[in-house]
């Protein structure tokens, strides 16, 4: 297992994280997957075994289950481990029941401790903007929790780019606790991070943490034009990541089969190696139904491809040049930053990067 530093924070984390997505299996998780106990500990302990030492969950997965069966799966190993969980999501039927009020914020952490059992989260995100709470409010919640030793570092999830900086800037102006990573949406089939939310990690010192890596399965190999199985989420309802268009995505699941073929390796092992390359990556948090789905997804993290190989996917899978973007290339790009390049290095030559 390779560990990368996490933002300018000094904490390494493993280039893959568990995701604990499919515990529990309450509420609409059901179409994800229903794991119990007994199977989420043989799933943890392969992921320990593989070398993860990030353990990713939510106070809403499972509306709380998955956060008791980590929790007590993790009872004897909480102290090889690290664990990043989540708050912002609708959890309940009353009014403070979402958002990053101070009330909701120390709510929240305080309840998903006692179901994570344990005094403190390694890494905490808020789940979702809220463009109701003042940044100031969620930012000294924060500060509160920090300082009482609840959580040490703290991230954010789903962000806009202006959002990531209006609040990087609060914490510089205010003194407050500076997210350090986000957790983000990012595949060879939805590449749109590269526009904004790329450059700022490499910019702003932000670690990435990539979540649902192979789009919920699109990009395993165990999808095709013609193949959906049965027991996929797709097949059961659930909705993300969106496909705008199919015939895309099928070019490049085409793509990642015939270089997996050619190197002897899976086609989800491809789509993780090529994602782990990618500019501010830091982490990719993977799920599975199996240990051999967790093995396999461990393997990538040895995989290098080679210069060919990911022009191929990246010819396949690049999004338009959008404006202003294609101007800055026209008439900036001798005073570009690093920052700048994590988005343009897709679109000079590889011989140019």
């Amino acid at each position: 297992m390779e560990y990368r530093t996490l933002g300018r924070s000094g904490l390494k984390i493993s280039a893959l994280s568990m995701g604990t997505f499919s515990f529990g299996g309450e509420g609409d998780f059901a179409m994800v997957a229903n794991q119990s106990v007994k199977d989420a500990r043989r799933l943890v302990d392969a992921c320990i075994d593989g070398g993860i030492n990030v353990f990713d969950t939510s106070n809403m997965y499972s509306l709380g289950r998955s956060e008791e069966i980590l929790g007590e799966v993790l009872e004897g190993k909480r102290d090889q481990v690290l664990i990043s969980s989540k708050a912002r999501m609708r959890i309940g039927d009353g009014p403070n029941d979402e958002g990053v009020s101070r009330y909701h914020l120390i709510r929240e952490c305080e309840r998903s401790l006692k179901r994570l059992r344990t005094d403190h989260i390694d890494i905490y995100f808020m789940h979702e903007w809220d463009g109701l709470t003042p940044l100031e409010e969620m930012l000294s919640a924060l500060d509160t929790l920090t300082r009482q030793g609840k959580i040490r570092y703290i991230g954010c999830s789903n962000y806009s780019g202006w959002h990531i900086m209006k609040a990087l800037g609060v914490s510089e102006l205010k003194g407050y606790p500076r997210f350090v990573t986000q957790q983000i949406h990012y595949t060879l089939e939805a590449r749109e991070a590269e526009y904004e939310l790329l450059p700022i990690s490499v910019d702003q010192g932000l670690g990435v943490m990539v979540w649902s890596p192979l789009a919920a399965g699109l990009l395993s190999g165990a999808f095709g034009r013609n193949k959906a199985p049965a027991s996929s989420r797709q097949a059961a309802g659930w909705s993300e990541p969106p496909i705008r268009d199919e015939e895309r995505l099928w070019n490049i699941v085409d793509t990642l089969t015939d270089i997996a073929t050619s190197r002897g390796v899976s086609a989800a092992q491809v789509a993780l190696a090529w994602t782990l390359t990618r500019p501010g990556v830091t982490s990719l948090v993977v799920g599975g139904l199996t240990e051999q789905h967790f093995q396999d997804n461990i393997a990538a993290v040895d995989l290098e491809l080679s210069g060919e190989e990911l022009e191929r996917l990246n010819q396949e899978s690049r999004l338009p040049y959008i404006y202003p973007y294609w101007h800055q290339h026209n008439f900036a790009k001798d005073r570009f930053s690093t920052g700048d390049w994590a988005l343009h290095a897709s679109y000079e030559d590889l011989g140019k990067q």
